[in-house]
């Protein structure tokens, strides 16, 4: 790792775990934001994105990405963009593969099931969630629950969207077991994870809509940012054939996208005089970003990917029949818990809203596949959406 600046976070100065450990736990050459990366690489949850949608529920072809790939690609970028802000590349890391791990099977569709069905009991929120899963559901050691990740690490994932300031039930009670300062704004390491994610979906989305025949080259070039960066490729390329090129398209964008977050987030480090890491939480708002311009190219092209591609009738008619999977799920499990596993089914409670989200939680953590594996079971039939 290159030297860290000042404001980056520093393991050594960690605010630590909320369960000491001090005996053979500690196993190799790691620091704190190191350990934490392995721990979700290992982790359950994490292995279970590979089986999760990220933008076409339970893909038929082996090419498109899933929540597994889309986080290795969301690492990727945040790794390499970290390195050059002299940020540390371990937290940021571990923040770009964990960022996911909250989502609930059909993505979106599925959170929007769970949230419906647990409005009485307080909703329903995949990031909430994500720290949920991972302070009290996953719990592979034997002296305490969850994970037991670094505050640095927590932290990052419960504000990398900016501070908290109405938290959710699920997200008050990871408070008040833990402290995050949820008022207050999150390290560089933690915003850098947010944009990241951010580049690598508005990329890769358009990579897999083009490859299954959802969008058109055409289309694209309408978008102005696709425009510009298409026609550097064409002039780069000028004899290769243009599906030869589409990758190259995506990667430009990349390109520009990750140059412009740099170039812009050095100048307002630079004009905002941080030194320390408290400093970046304290000063009120968001240091990493695109520059004003790229920010609302970024934006006119999700509104495109969103109007072509998100809410495409075959993604929409998709999305319904996820949703009905889910909300059926939760209505079994409800009436009858002595459906779920044993392991779930015994510790399921009598008294709201524990039991609604219990029975939350279990659903949350399904693959799309299992969650259609268990609706055949209990309903027997396939399932079609109006």
């Amino acid at each position: 790792m290159t030297s860290l600046a000042p404001y980056a976070c520093h393991p050594d100065a960690s605010r630590g775990r909320l369960h000491p450990e001090t005996g053979g736990e500690a196993r190799g050459p790691r620091d704190i934001f190191q350990r934490d990366r392995d721990r979700i690489i290992h982790s359950i949850a994490f292995r279970r994105l590979r089986h999760k949608t990220q933008v076409f529920v339970s893909p038929d072809g082996d090419h498109f990405r899933v929540r597994l790939t889309h986080s290795l690609e969301v690492a990727q970028i945040g790794r390499t963009t970290a390195r050059t802000l002299g940020l540390n590349e371990d937290l940021t890391e571990a923040l770009c593969l964990a960022h996911d791990i909250g989502h609930p099977p059909f993505g979106h569709a599925g959170e929007d099931a769970l949230e419906v069905a647990l409005e009485a009991h307080g909703g329903f929120d995949h990031n909430a969630h994500t720290l949920r899963t991972l302070m009290l559901l996953e719990s592979p050691y034997p002296l305490f629950r969850g994970l037991n990740l670094s505050w640095e690490m927590l932290e990052g994932l419960a504000k990398h969207n900016g501070p908290v300031t109405r938290p959710g039930w699920a997200m008050r009670e990871i408070d008040a077991l833990y402290p995050l300062d949820l008022a207050s704004h999150a390290s560089l390491e933690a915003q850098l994870a947010a944009i990241s994610d951010d580049i690598a979906y508005d990329n890769h989305d358009i990579d897999d809509g083009l490859r299954a025949g959802l969008l058109a080259l055409e289309q694209l070039l309408e978008v102005p940012l696709v425009r510009s960066c298409w026609d550097r490729v064409r002039a780069r390329y000028p004899d290769v054939p243009q599906d030869r090129l589409l990758r190259e398209l995506v990667r430009e964008q990349i390109g520009v996208m990750a140059n412009d977050l740099i170039a812009t987030t050095r100048r307002a480090i630079a004009e905002s005089r941080i030194e320390t890491v408290e400093d970046v939480r304290a000063l009120g708002r968001t240091l990493v970003g695109f520059s004003p311009e790229l920010a609302e190219q970024e934006r006119v092209l999700k509104r495109f990917m969103y109007a072509t591609l998100y809410h495409h009738p075959e993604q929409l008619a998709a999305a319904d029949r996820a949703r009905i999977i889910v909300s059926d799920l939760f209505r079994a499990y409800q009436a009858d818990p002595a459906l779920m596993p044993p392991e779930w089914r015994d510790d399921c409670a009598l008294e709201e809203p524990s039991r609604s989200r219990h029975i939350a939680d279990f659903i949350a953590g399904m693959t799309d596949r299992y969650a259609e594996k268990r609706h055949a079971e209990i309903y027997g039939l396939p399932v079609l959406a109006d």
